[in-house]
């Protein structure tokens, strides 16, 4: 998908809430102790960072308004 289209997507509630479940789904499968025991590979290393580093920008835009 191309970054605008995904920027788009992220930035309705039901993105934010899709986000938020596919960070949720991938913290609890990371945190199994078969799953901690493996080493990771750089390329996925590489994914988690540039990943992070593209929803780290939008704290820039405009407050949420959705309710916590």
């Amino acid at each position: 998908m191309r970054p605008e289209r995904q920027q788009q997507i992220w930035r309705s509630e039901a993105g934010s809430r899709l986000w938020l479940s596919g960070l949720i789904a991938a913290m609890q499968h990371a945190e199994r102790p078969e799953i901690r025991r493996q080493p990771v590979a750089p390329e996925i290393l590489a994914e988690v960072r540039a990943q992070l580093a593209l929803t780290a920008s939008y704290r820039a835009s405009p407050i949420s308004t959705l309710r916590h």
